[in-house]
């Protein structure tokens, strides 16, 4: 059916056994999103503002969404849905402020329109990128589970996004699990410009769901009462049998994607029709010719509505524009936390690989934190493609120990949104290769989330990482210097058993997120004597490995061994600076050892280009530059993938050429 012929269908409001007070109640919390936006179309106009995307035509569903949940369970919006911020009482003047990028609004200005979160009202805000919300949802819907919770949760699409990988993921992981998530797609006719047909080939996304096994319904989406009646009552089935739901509502918009992109490439006919279909206009006249709502009634609505908004504006526009203060801004960028370095209670000790290190890691982190959730491929019965957790499922379980479908991006967004509900997740990437599939999960949730408006993302991605095992261009790679640039992000990297446990425990603890990169080289070929004992390790300080005066080295994870061997071979009194943590790295340690040496080179496995020896020598350059008595150098990997064949392996990292540069600098 086109969307002139959807446009033609009559709009029928089935009251059913709804009284009139709930009647009106919709009615009021219709007319707020509009009369809101014939405001700001003006103040657009006037230039007192700079942009905005309009939900002009698709009210009725916020509205009905909105209405239909329980006040505590949490929704997931998108850029048209002003009536669910409304919908939930947010104070408008507040609201506005976020608009107008005040301080008082609810990104301090950070993030502009309808892209921020607010726990209080049980809103979680979208970012451009669209697809990603659908995963959150999922994490949402998993704590309610896990928790017992007879709660849905209920997340937004546009019919243009349905075509981003990120939909699919998140559909396919909330039916795997059973989640109690109500998918909501807004099929409005367009993704910006570009029509449905140019979109995706079949008409209805309701042919979609039976490929995932979870039901369908599609729904007039300009019609609040439907779309009320259709969400209230899924939400009431959905909290008793908790089960996935995706729901179609047939809509337009009926202005531009952004009010500069216009809507000249919509028919005329089309337009005009689907102007006959407003669900503001209609449910007003449905009202009065039953006698619900009185022109008294109407006026005293309207007068009351224009007011609150006035009045909020006028608060908004009275606040001073933000004065930056960059001690501030810089301290938003992670939720607090002050760690507590916590020493083991025993001195018993054990043998432990670095694998076991890990593993060992793992469950003590587990049984300190009944709140701490695992999930990866394979990671359940099957222990992990590297066996680290093998045998948790027995110990923990299968609610806490999760095998999940081939979804990166997914379970990431999942584990954010665990955190939301105040839970722990430990996400494993297979090979960190794979985590290009969840890349932006991580550097655009994850990492900008708490700055943004202040949510905490209690994550930690495990990146088994590295060459040197004849593996190939995807298994081997490091790409730690691609979340090293991430303001937002915290990226740790032990060369030794003791620092693998210490620092995993200490990811754990914080609830900021981390990348924790683990060498597969070095999983069963290093073993050392750690506390059997939970404890953990300074974040963000580094350690000597080894002391010398000649020269320093500075490295991490299996350029530590690297670079033990080769001082001993050259005979070279060198300091060997592990930094353990990549992010944020410790400025101080490496200006003490640049100072006692004068000569330094820092040694990284990963390609030479961009990498994050070029970052820190450059500090040094520019920082200790009256310590130096000779060029600050730096070697890493060649500039190429990853081969495979073990020879080309072997040319391929740096081992070599580092020898013979340290030779270099120390003769400098």
């Amino acid at each position: 059916m086109s969307n002139l012929a959807l446009a033609l269908t009559p709009m029928v409001f089935d009251r059913k056994s709804y009284s009139d007070e709930t009647l009106l109640d919709l009615y009021r919390s219709l007319v707020m999103p509009r009369r809101i936006e014939e405001k700001m179309l003006i103040l657009l106009r006037q230039g007192k503002i700079s942009k905005w995307f309009s939900g002009w035509g698709q009210e009725a569903i916020s509205i009905g969404a909105v209405n239909a949940l329980e006040e505590d369970e949490f929704i997931l919006p998108m850029h048209r849905n002003l009536g669910i911020f409304t919908g939930r009482k947010m104070p408008l003047e507040k609201l506005f402020a976020q608009f107008q990028g005040k301080k008082s609004g609810f990104t301090k200005g950070r993030d502009r329109s309808f892209h921020f979160g607010s726990k209080e009202h049980h809103i979680v805000g979208m970012i451009s990128h669209l697809g990603p919300q659908l995963a959150i949802a999922d994490g949402i819907a998993l704590a309610h589970k896990l928790a017992g919770e007879s709660k849905v949760a209920l997340v937004f699409s546009g019919d243009g996004a349905t075509s981003e990988g990120d939909f699919h993921e998140g559909v396919n992981v909330a039916a795997v699990w059973k989640l109690p998530v109500i998918f909501v797609i807004e099929h409005n006719g367009y993704g910006l410009s570009t029509p449905s047909n140019e979109q995706f080939a079949m008409e209805y996304f309701t042919d979609k769901a039976p490929g995932y096994g979870i039901e369908a319904i599609r729904i007039d989406g300009n019609n609040v009462l439907e779309v009320y009646d259709t969400i209230k009552t899924l939400a009431e089935d959905l909290r008793e049998n908790p089960r996935p739901v995706l729901v179609e509502a047939i809509t337009f918009r009926m202005r531009g994607h952004e009010e500069a992109s216009g809507t000249k490439y919509v028919p005329k006919e089309l337009m005009e029709t689907w102007t006959l279909k407003d669900p503001v206009d209609n449910y007003e006249r449905f009202l009065e010719e039953n006698g619900i709502l009185t022109p008294e009634m109407k006026e005293a609505i309207n007068s009351a509505i224009k007011t609150a908004i006035n009045q909020g504006l006028d608060i908004a526009f009275g606040e001073a524009a933000i004065e930056p203060d960059t001690k501030e801004e810089l301290r938003d960028v992670y939720a607090h936390y002050q760690q507590e370095v916590i020493e083991p209670k025993s001195s018993n000790t054990q043998e432990k690989r670095f694998i076991d290190a890990i593993s060992d890691a793992l469950n003590q982190s587990m049984e300190r934190y009944p709140n701490l959730v695992l999930m990866g491929q394979d990671i359940a019965e099957y222990g992990g493609a590297f066996k680290i957790t093998d045998g948790f499922v027995q110990k923990f379980g299968r609610e806490r120990v999760r095998n999940t479908p081939l979804c990166e991006s997914a379970i990431i967004g999942t584990a954010l949104g665990l955190s939301v509900k105040g839970y722990k997740a430990m996400v494993e990437m297979q090979f960190a290769d794979f985590v290009t599939c969840g890349f932006n999960q991580i550097v655009n949730n994850l990492a900008k989330i708490h700055y943004r408006w202040g949510q905490h993302a209690d994550v930690v991605v495990r990146m088994p990482t590295g060459a040197g095992v004849a593996a190939g261009p995807f298994h081997s790679q490091s790409n730690e210097a691609w979340f090293f640039h991430t303001p937002g992000l915290k990226i740790v990297y032990p060369s030794n058993p003791y620092d693998a446990k210490g620092l995993l425990n200490a990811a754990i603890e914080d609830p900021n997120p981390y990348l924790y990169f683990e060498h597969k080289g070095m999983y069963r070929s290093i073993s050392a004597a750690i506390p059997e004992d939970y404890y953990t390790v300074h974040i963000g300080k580094a350690a000597l490995s080894a002391k010398g005066d000649e020269l320093s080295i500075i490295t991490y994870g299996m350029g530590v061994h690297w670079a033990l061997q080769a001082v001993e071979e050259l005979g070279i009194q060198a300091d060997i600076l592990d930094l353990r943590t990549l992010l944020p790295w410790d400025q101080e340690a490496v200006k003490e050892t640049v100072a006692k040496t004068g000569k330094v080179i820092f040694l990284q496995e990963d390609c030479n280009t961009g990498g994050i020896g070029a970052e820190i020598c450059a500090w040094i350059s520019e920082n200790c530059f009256e310590y130096l008595d000779g060029p600050v150098m730096r070697e890493g990997s060649l500039d190429t993938p990853v081969p495979f064949a073990p020879s080309l392996e072997k040319n391929f990292l740096p081992v070599q050429r580092f020898k013979e540069k340290l030779i270099t600098l120390k003769n400098y």
